[in-house]
């Protein structure tokens, strides 16, 4: 039970710094400069189901493949998660079309990188909690 809730957190704490970078590059308009129509307001009501989703996500965590390898094992975990939010969120959620590309040609960039982000800070926050 303590091993889920330190991956429960994890993946919280990993959802907001994902969430905080989506954020500042729609602030400092770097999506818009790449044609990427991706740019929310810091809103409770934004930020907390990506908060919660994402300490669901980092129940992942738990698993036990890769325990040495704490950023590969981030990594991957946040090719799945990007993968989901391509493949299904985007087109049969929010109706964006595949990988969210009317959004922007680069969205699937982006969604790359900000997932990654929740991969390696969730990771981290795991590996240093020990």
């Amino acid at each position: 039970m303590k091993k889920m809730m330190v991956c429960f957190s994890a993946g919280c704490l990993g959802a907001l710094a994902n969430s905080l970078v989506v954020w500042q590059f729609g602030e400092l308009g770097i999506t818009r400069w790449a044609g990427v129509s991706i740019a929310p307001s810091l809103t409770p009501g934004w930020l907390y189901p990506r908060i919660v989703w994402g300490g669901i996500w980092g129940l992942l965590l738990v698993l036990p493949v890769l325990k040495s390898r704490f950023l590969l094992k981030g990594t991957l975990l946040s090719l799945l998660l990007t993968a989901v939010q391509l493949f299904f969120i985007f087109p049969y959620q929010a109706n964006k079309g595949v990988a969210g590309l009317s959004l922007g040609m680069w969205t699937p960039a982006f969604v790359l990188v900000y997932n990654w982000v929740w991969g390696v800070v969730a990771a981290a926050a795991i590996k240093f909690s020990k």
